[in-house]
């Protein structure tokens, strides 16, 4: 090699800058999204449906009325589920609503405000008891258009009760009386049981260990006119497509009467 000849430098790459990984808030983000699906769902990630035309409504625990309960209940706001309805019966894209319950009861005015709610709604709906639909869960149940209830489930039925301070007057009776007349003019006018049934249910001695009343079991509920049918999710999501499909029709047809 000539001495005067120019020598070539070998070509080296430019050195990349190391990634570094984020840290702060932004590294702690999907760490945080883990850790509340495993809280409010026990798994990591729950399966998507996208868009559904059914909005589903479940009715858990102890329906809260007027009077906060312990944090350590668990429980259903009738504050919270009646905007839910509200914000259902005016979605366009919201076509039927399925109400969910495994719940002990609670306040009777809150419940009834709830399936009052339900019943006057103009859009089809169905309704599920699962593990139970107990007390003032009944009129919620027997709100929809069409109920089902589990083979295993079970409704109690009792009569109206009062919490904290009674004043011993006959009036206070009065008012338990006339309360518990709404309640059953409620479940016999969106159910199939009739008045004298439903009473006897409720007055029945000896069957329930700390309360008047009565437990009954899924085949039982049907036959006594309460519940529709026995059934599980299955038969609840066919009834309501069933009826979202009748309903469309029926819109339908009504759109090219005026038109």
């Amino acid at each position: 090699m000539n001495d005067f000849e120019p020598q070539t430098q070998p070509q080296t790459e430019p050195v990349k800058p190391k990634e570094v990984p984020p840290s702060g808030p932004q590294a702690d983000e999907p760490r945080k999204a883990v850790t509340e699906m495993i809280q409010q769902f026990g798994q990591t990630s729950i399966p998507s449906s996208g868009e559904s035309n059914i909005y589903c409504l479940s009715i858990i625990g102890q329906i809260e009325g007027h009077v906060q309960l312990p944090p350590q209940n668990k429980t259903t706001k009738y504050e919270h589920l009646i905007p839910q309805l509200v914000a259902a019966e005016q979605n366009p894209n919201v076509e039927g609503v399925l109400v969910i319950l495994n719940t002990v009861g609670g306040d009777v005015e809150a419940g009834l405000a709830i399936a009052e709610m339900i019943a006057s709604m103009s859009k089809p709906t169905v309704s599920l008891v699962l593990g139970g639909g107990h007390s003032i869960g009944v009129p919620i149940a027997v709100a929809t258009d069409y109920s089902f209830i589990a083979e295993t489930a079970t409704m109690t039925i009792h009569p109206v009760r009062l919490t904290g301070l009674v004043i011993g007057v006959a009036e206070s009776f009065e008012y338990l009386e006339k309360m518990q007349d709404r309640v059953v003019n409620f479940v016999v006018r969106n159910s199939k049981v009739e008045e004298k049934k439903f009473r006897e249910l409720m007055l029945k001695v000896g069957e329930l260990s700390r309360d008047v009343g009565t437990n009954v079991v899924g085949t039982k509920a049907v036959e006594y006119g309460l519940i529709d049918e026995v059934g599980g999710l299955g038969a609840a999501m066919r009834e309501l497509q069933k009826r979202i499909e009748a309903n469309r029709s029926q819109t339908q047809s009504m759109e090219q009467v005026i038109q």
